[in-house]
C-alpha cells in the first residue's frame, strides 16, 4: 500500500480507537480535545513519513506520537490549572504515560464504553448515529453529511448540540450496570441497526448500497458479542440480520450501481461464507426466551438467502412479516410483507393490500406495484413505473426502471 493510502487505511481504522481511549481517560468535556489530538496525530504522519519513510511499525509509531501529544496536552499550564488540574493534583508526571493506555484490551473497553456513552436516550437518534459515525467510525463531516443527505452545517450544529447535551447530564464514559444494561442496550442496537439500514437502503444520488456504512454497523455489533455483559440474544439476532443481508450485496447490485430486486438477482452472487456466519449467531439468538424484532427480522432475511423459491419459504416469510408487524408496526415492513403475499396468495391480493399503504413518495412502493401489476394489467404497470421513475433521484435506478417499462 503506498503512503497517502496507507495513511487513509490508518484514519479509518486507528482514528476512533485513540479518541475513544483519550476521550475515556479526559472524560466527555474534552471530547474535542481528544479529536483535535488523534487528528494531528495523522497530520504528523503526513508530514513524517514522506521524509523519512514509513515506519516499521506504522499503528505502534502513531500510538506512541499520540500518547505524547496527550502528555504534552496534560502539562499545559492552561489546561492543567482549568480542567485536568484538580483530577490529577495528586498524580505525578511519570503517570502520565501510564494512564494513556492503548493496549487492545482497553482499546476494545473504551470504544464498547464510549459507544453507550453516545447512545446515550438523552439525545435524539440522529445524533447517535452522527456521533457513532464521527466518533466509533471515523468518518469526516462531509462523509456524515452525505450519509444523511444534508450539508456540513448542519452536521456540525447537531453533534456540537448532541455533544453538549451529553456534557450537561455529565454522562459517563462506562458501562451501565447490570440493572439497567438492557434497558441501555436498546439505543445502542437501534443506532447500529439505523446505521446500518443508512448504508442498505441508501438514498444518496448514486449509490443504492453504501457498503461500508454496514460493515461498521456489523463491526460495532462484533464488540458487543465479543463483550460477555453485552452479548445478548437480542446483539446476536441482530448481527445475523445483517450477516444475512450482507451476503447478498454483491447480488443486490448492478453494473451500473443500480439495485437489482430480489427476483432478478444472480444467486451465484451470494457470500455463502457471510449465510453460514449469520446462521451461527441466528443459532445463538435463539438461546432465552426474548423474541425482539431483530430476531423476525433475521428470521426473513434468513429465508431470503435460500434459493429454493418453494411455498413453505414465503408462507414462512409471511408469518414472520405478520409477528413483525404486530410486535412493531412499519409502512415498509407492511409493503415488503405485500411481496411474500405475492407468492403465496397470489399478484391481486398483494396489489389489493398494497394500494392501501399509499406510499406516495416511497420510491420502491411504486417498482413493486409496477412489478405486480405486470402481466395483469400493463397500463397500471406503466403508470406505477412512470411514477416510480419521476420520483427516484438516484441515476443508475433511473436507468433500470426505464429498462422495465421498456419491456412491458
Amino acid at each position: 500500500m503506498e503512503q497517502p493510502e496507507l495513511i487513509i487505511h490508518l484514519f479509518r481504522t486507528e482514528y476512533r480507537k485513540i479518541v475513544a481511549v483519550l476521550c475515556k481517560r479526559f472524560g466527555f468535556d474534552q471530547i474535542e480535545t481528544a479529536e483535535d489530538i488523534a487528528a494531528d496525530t495523522f497530520v504528523t504522519a503526513a508530514q513524517t513519513w514522506p521524509m523519512r519513510g514509513i515506519p516499521p511499525n506504522p499503528v505502534a509509531w502513531l500510538y506512541n506520537v499520540a500518547k505524547n501529544k496527550a502528555r504534552n496536552h496534560l502539562q499545559r499550564e492552561t489546561v492543567f490549572n482549568e480542567k485536568v488540574g484538580p483530577e490529577l493534583i495528586h498524580t505525578s508526571s511519570g503517570l502520565y504515560e501510564q494512564d494513556i493506555d492503548l493496549s487492545p484490551q482497553n482499546i476494545n473497553d473504551s470504544q464498547l464504553q464510549m459507544m453507550f456513552a453516545i447512545c446515550h436516550p438523552s439525545i435524539p437518534a440522529e445524533a447517535q448515529i452522527g456521533l457513532s459515525l464521527r466518533i466509533l467510525c471515523g468518518f469526516g463531516i462531509d462523509e456524515i453529511a452525505a450519509a444523511f443527505l444534508s450539508n456540513k452545517d448542519t452536521i456540525n450544529k447537531r453533534l456540537f448540540r448532541a455533544k453538549e447535551k451529553l456534557r450537561g447530564g455529565k454522562v459517563r464514559i462506562e458501562l451501565p450496570g447490570a440493572a439497567e444494561l438492557d434497558e441501555r442496550l436498546d439505543p445502542v442496537l437501534r443506532t447500529i441497526y439505523l446505521l446500518f439500514n443508512e448504508g442498505y437502503y441508501s438514498v444518496s444520488q448514486n449509490q443504492v448500497l453504501r457498503k461500508e456504512l454496514c460493515f461498521e454497523a456489523i463491526r460495532l455489533c462484533y464488540m458487543l458479542i465479543d463483550n460477555r455483559e453485552t452479548n445478548k440474544p437480542t446483539v446476536n439476532a441482530l448481527l445475523a440480520l445483517m450477516l444475512f443481508h450482507a451476503s447478498r450485496f454483491e447480488a443486490r447490485t448492478g453494473k451500473n450501481r443500480e439495485l437489482v430486486l430480489y427476483d432478478d438477482q444472480d444467486t451465484s452472487l451470494w457470500d455463502t461464507d457471510l449465510i453460514s456466519r449469520g446462521s451461527y449467531f441466528f443459532h445463538c439468538a435463539a438461546s432465552g426466551d426474548t423474541l425482539s424484532k431483530y430476531h423476525l427480522e433475521a428470521g426473513i432475511a434468513y429465508w431470503n438467502t435460500q434459493k429454493t423459491d418453494s411455498i413453505e419459504k414465503w408462507e414462512s416469510v409471511l408469518q414472520l412479516y405478520n409477528q413483525l408487524l404486530a410486535i412493531e408496526y412499519s409502512p415498509v415492513a407492511a409493503l415488503n410483507r405485500t411481496y411474500a403475499l405475492s407468492k403465496t396468495r397470489g399478484k391481486e391480493q398483494a396489489i389489493m393490500e398494497a394500494e392501501q399503504l399509499t406510499l406516495e413518495n416511497y420510491t420502491f412502493y411504486f417498482i413493486l406495484l409496477g412489478d405486480l401489476y405486470t402481466g395483469i394489467d400493463t397500463e397500471m404497470a406503466r403508470k406505477n413505473l412512470l411514477k416510480a421513475l419521476s420520483i427516484t433521484k438516484n441515476t443508475p435506478d433511473k436507468e433500470a426502471i426505464r429498462r422495465k417499462i421498456d419491456l412491458l
